[in-house]
């Protein structure tokens, strides 16, 4: 239990930071939501989600390469310097690259060619890539309060030019990504400051080779894992207009079914910040435990209380989504979620079960880590990526927003259940597979009680604290059990 303790710990600490950060950076929900129009907050999610497919191919993989071979503290130096030389020249090539495509990027994510957006989008990946490498240094020492403080720091700027911008001078949605843009190029001379006794290594072209062939199968599974995440929004900007009437009436646009959908994927940043914070401390933790004779149990006790904490959200988010989202920003008096986007509440649930899947996915990526079977990883990904596409070009015509949660839900299952067949043959794991999935089956068997319950006359509110009361009590049980059992 000690060594799980080390993992909370850690946990925590990114926990605490992300949960901050993600606190500060959702008041941009309200403030987008309350100003933009949808079709105009479509646009912005099309742009970020280019922003994160770009991301993939400019840090080539390179953060998990660094991971896992700067723990060797004798040649850290000379791979980061070599890693970062690498990044430095790859990110303006690309760049270039991008810029001279410009006439046919520029309309695929909703801007005339000319437009000045997307050298300000140019910019931010390429300061956000030659970030990426000093950051993985700060997990690998375990310099998690540095890491949180700069993380953070980056939100806080990025919100308060935003308000700056928008309210004071009444930019346009031009003000989100110059606000982006200033805040990443800060957080990269900042860290650049941190982990400058970083540069005293030598260029090494042998360990560039070596962390090249770690790292490059991380781009198709990055293209892939970037294509479940955001490839939905380009679905539903192609939808015919036919379509769009017969699903959710006249009057709306495939911008603002976009906008819509990408404003209450939102509330499923709760389940992606409690993997996400969970990655960070998990990654640098089995890469450490991965000789232990204890390691196996210890991987197993930590994909059961990762579950008791996954469905311990996916219960509030989904039984009180109409609350979280009707809540009131003090002072700026908009919604947490503007009421013209409240129409695309129905696929909260979904989208929080995808990425409690994502969990799990990132806690059987450790024995693929573990053997350097990295060769899996774009396997996987690509064939959750056309299940994505097939699932989304098949079900959007016939549901719309839900149909695009669904092709989610149902890739990052398939992907789940992948790695981890992959990842217990290359490393053997107990993990408690059928406790886990009875444990998301009760969570989704409580939800979609509800409106049984109120339809007996409790109220919503008091129904929903009945069934987290009681989702809380049998999943703890459970859990209890898988943790402590001698198996």
């Amino acid at each position: 239990m000690t060594k799980l303790k080390e993992l909370f710990s850690d946990t925590l600490v990114y926990g605490i930071s992300s949960v901050v950060a993600r606190f500060i950076g959702y008041l941009l929900v309200p403030l987008h939501t309350g100003v933009f129009s949808e079709d105009q907050y479509g646009i912005i999610s099309l742009i970020f989600a280019a922003i994160a497919l770009f991301n993939v191919v400019f840090t080539m993989g390179m953060e998990s390469a660094y991971i896992r071979y700067g723990k060797d503290r004798d040649k850290a130096k000379d791979i980061f310097k070599t890693v970062q030389l690498f990044l430095l020249a790859t990110s303006g090539i690309l760049a270039f690259i991008i810029w001279g495509a410009e006439p046919v990027v520029a309309p695929i994510i909703g801007l005339e060619p000319g437009d000045p957006i997307l050298w300000i989008m140019l910019g931010i990946l390429f300061f956000d890539t030659l970030a990426v490498v000093p950051f993985a240094e700060l997990r690998l020492v375990r310099r998690s309060v540095l890491f949180a403080v700069l993380k953070t720091g980056n939100v806080i700027v990025n919100l308060g030019l935003n308000f700056y911008l928008i309210l004071g001078l009444d930019y346009g949605i031009e003000a989100v990504f110059i606000s982006n843009l200033v805040a990443s190029l800060l957080t990269a001379l900042a860290i650049w400051v941190f982990t400058i006794p970083m540069f005293m290594g030598s260029w090494n072209t042998a360990l560039l080779k070596k962390a090249l062939l770690f790292g490059l199968p991380f781009i198709p599974a990055g293209f892939g894992h970037a294509i479940n995440e955001l490839v939905d929004r380009f679905f539903l900007k192609a939808m015919d207009q036919s379509t769009i009437d017969a699903l959710y009436g006249a009057g709306y646009t495939s911008d603002d079914i976009v906008g819509i959908y990408s404003a209450c994927y939102k509330l499923a940043v709760f389940m992606l910040l409690i993997v996400q914070m969970f990655r960070m401390a998990w990654q640098p933790f089995f890469m450490r435990q991965s000789e232990e004779e204890s390691a196996p149990k210890t991987f197993s006790q930590t994909f059961s209380l990762f579950n008791a904490a996954a469905a311990f959200v996916f219960l509030t988010v989904a039984l009180f989504a109409e609350q979280i989202v009707s809540i009131k920003v003090p002072v700026l008096d908009f919604y947490l979620v503007d009421q013209k986007f409240w129409e695309g509440l129905t696929i909260v649930p979904i989208l929080l079960m995808a990425y409690w899947f994502q969990g799990w996915y990132i806690n059987f990526s450790a024995g693929i880590f573990i053997s350097e079977t990295t060769k899996r990883l774009p396997q996987i990904t690509l064939i959750g990526a056309g299940i994505t596409i097939i699932a989304n070009l098949i079900m959007i015509p016939f549901f719309g927003m839900m149909g695009s949660a669904l092709a989610t839900l149902s890739s990052y299952a398939v992907m789940a259940l992948l790695i981890y067949y992959y990842s217990t043959n290359a490393f053997d794991v107990p993990y408690k597979l059928v406790r886990g999935f009875a444990v998301m089956g009760i969570a989704a068997g409580l939800f979609y009680l509800k409106p049984t319950i109120v339809s007996a006359g409790l109220s919503e509110l008091i129904a929903s604290f009945l069934l987290l009361l009681t989702g809380l009590l049998s999943i703890g049980f459970i859990t209890y059990t898988a943790v402590f059992s001698k198996e």
